[in-house]
């Protein structure tokens, strides 16, 4: 007998099942290892009923991080449909098991006792569980016997990190549990943060390559589709309003096709927002033409102006800022080097800020001309090894000397390097060095990444977590970013707090 169905199919047979009296429980998880605590738990359900129900989180909603799950729903499905105390298997079709309880009409929800204090629950998913069992006439049911942790037996075991990224963790695991990481993680809630910075527009051009011109030599495309996302402070400002209650935005846009609507429509609801307009110049967008099958960049073109703010704007800016720039904890800076941010505005900041975090970026449009030094001061600096090897006037040196070394041009209390696939190195004169290596297995595009890991990390510095652990965190962000395709969403807290946990067990 197959015993693997569609939900549909398992909704027909339950109906049969009920007319004949029978008593249904369904179980639900990734179970992405099977082991003898899972077994446990399937048979001490199926005791609760007449026939036990096992429902899978489709592979694209398991949500602990790169990696995993290790084995696909195809797997996971086969390993427990062939355990005899289980009569179906299907896999889920949404996010969570909420809407799958209410198809299946279950009689009893069976849980590990893991979940039966709903505070431990990261996702808060238990309560909607119970609250949609109870809404079809059923019941939870908290199963207690021995447990064991998938993702503890997957580390140990089955490793999808290298060695040396294994024993980083290990030896992490020894100074911090993932309950630490996270409490950290929820401790910036009541943060204030001003996120100032330069509004882009990203733009995705999907395309098919057709084939080479028979008079030219270029490869002309079919376009496919296209995607327009809220980037460079925009997004900022979204990753650090999922950790930090008041945020408030300023940028600027341009009265040429501003943008303003769309960009309200993509900001999380607790983003404050102030826009400075300046007349006769577009807001900032740039173009990017995307091959589709490997979302490959072919080119880009940017629609900018990048000159300074005319001096009316700049002095109308800086009041505004005198006047709110004491109520924030943190200042973060998101300068792209397309003109928002000069130096009247850099000095400005670097006196009134009660900290500042700072990420001045190089890229096609400012290479050279944006460097981390036109910052007298910045409590904590986010740059690439690009950034500060340009900054430092230094291509050779080893990245430990450009990092105490720039500190005889920028006053600052920590800084961390990201170096690509090397992950990353943190510094601060109290703690010294610390390295982190990338937690990533696969990358998507890796635009963005850049912004998410100082979003996440600057309200950490500002709280004075020690460096160790905002390297870790930024890593973590980093991972998930990569995973995200331009900035169609942000890094969100709770997908987060289960890969961090992933990467702690």
């Amino acid at each position: 007998m197959n015993k693997i169905k569609t939900l549909d199919e398992l909704a027909g047979i339950i109906q049969q099942f009920k007319k004949k009296g029978k008593k249904i429980v369904q179980c639900h998880g990734v179970f992405d290892l099977l082991h003898p605590g899972h077994i446990r738990h399937f048979e001490s359900a199926r005791k609760q009923g007449d026939a036990l129900i096992v429902t899978l989180t489709k592979d694209k909603y398991v949500n602990k991080g790169p990696g995993r799950p290790v084995f696909n729903q195809r797997l996971r499905a086969e390993s427990i449909a062939a355990l005899q105390c289980v009569d179906y298997v299907a896999i889920n079709e949404w996010p969570t098991a909420t809407e799958t309880i209410k198809k299946l009409k279950p009689d009893v929800y069976a849980k590990g006792s893991d979940y039966s204090d709903s505070k431990k629950d990261l996702t808060g998913e238990i309560r909607n569980e119970e609250s949609a069992v109870r809404s079809v006439g059923g019941r939870i049911y908290f199963t207690d016997d021995i447990t064991f942790s998938s993702t503890k037996l997957l580390n140990t075991h089955f490793s999808v990190y290298p060695e040396e990224t294994g024993e980083y963790l290990r030896d992490f695991r020894e100074k911090y549990t993932a309950d630490q990481i996270i409490k950290y993680l929820k401790d910036l809630a009541g943060m204030k943060v001003l996120v100032i910075g330069d509004a882009i527009i990203d733009e995705y051009h999907y395309c098919r390559a057709m084939g080479k011109a028979s008079k030219e030599n270029i490869i002309p495309t079919r376009f496919l589709r296209d995607e327009t996302f809220a980037g460079g402070a925009l997004a900022a400002a979204n990753h650090i309003a999922g950790f930090c209650r008041n945020v408030q935005l300023v940028t600027c846009l341009g009265s040429q096709n501003s943008y303003e609507s769309f960009i309200k429509s993509k900001l999380k609801p607790n983003i404050k927002t102030k826009f400075f307009l300046r007349e006769g110049v577009p807001t900032t967008v740039k173009r990017r033409f995307i091959e589709d099958a490997f979302l490959s960049k072919l080119f880009e073109v940017c629609f900018l102006d990048d000159r300074p703010l005319p001096e009316k704007l700049e002095s109308k800016l800086h009041v505004y800022l005198k006047g709110i720039i004491k109520n924030f904890d943190l200042v973060l800076v998101g300068d792209f080097g397309h003109g928002f941010i000069e130096k009247n505005t850099v000095e400005f900041l670097a006196r009134k800020a009660n900290f500042l975090a700072v990420n001045a970026q190089t890229n096609s449009a400012n290479a050279g001309f944006n460097l981390i030094t036109k910052y007298p001061r910045a409590d904590y600096i986010c740059i690439d090894e690009p950034e500060i090897r340009l900054a430092a006037h230094n291509k050779f040196d080893n990245i430990e000397n450009l990092i105490t070394g720039i500190a005889k041009q920028v006053k600052y209390k920590k800084i961390i390097v990201t170096l690509g696939h090397k992950g990353s190195i943190g510094y601060s004169p109290k703690e010294g060095f610390s390295r982190a290596p990338v937690f990533s297995k696969e990358i998507v595009d890796r635009m963005g990444a850049g912004d998410a890991f100082i979003s996440v990390t600057a309200p950490c510095a500002a709280a004075g977590y020690p460096m160790d652990v905002i390297g870790f965190i930024g890593n973590a962000v980093g991972a998930m970013k990569v995973l995200i395709v331009g900035n169609r969403s942000s890094v969100e807290p709770v997908p987060l707090y289960k890969f961090i946990s992933t990467l702690l067990k």
